[in-house]
């Protein structure tokens, strides 16, 4: 039985990889694959202590999590095409306006 200690360093792990990311990358869609991997990180801490305490209750959130996660994704992707088709680029510090 692997200790829970574990499962958080790895979650840990993987939220902070996650955050420096998204803080550093100038690619729209490495921000999105880094904000990704931190709603994993969530994930794991959700189903960790939900096996932890044995109750499902951990897991259904972390179902939810996944499926606001693909909304999330469809809807970045979206808007990152949508850049690329206006302005050309992807990087987010050549995008100063905003267009209505």
């Amino acid at each position: 039985m692997i200790p829970m200690e574990y499962y958080l360093g790895v979650s840990s792990l993987l939220f902070i990889i996650g955050a420096y990311g998204a803080m550093t990358c100038k690619n729209i869609i490495r921000i999105l694959m880094c904000l990704e991997v931190m709603l994993n990180a969530a994930n794991i801490n959700l189903v960790a202590f939900s096996r932890y305490v044995a109750n499902a209750t951990g897991q259904v959130f972390a179902s939810f999590t996944i499926a606001i996660a693909a909304a999330e994704c469809a809807i970045g992707l979206a808007l990152a095409i949508l850049i690329y088709r206006i302005y050309g680029t992807l990087d987010i510090t050549k995008l100063t306006e905003m267009r209505w």
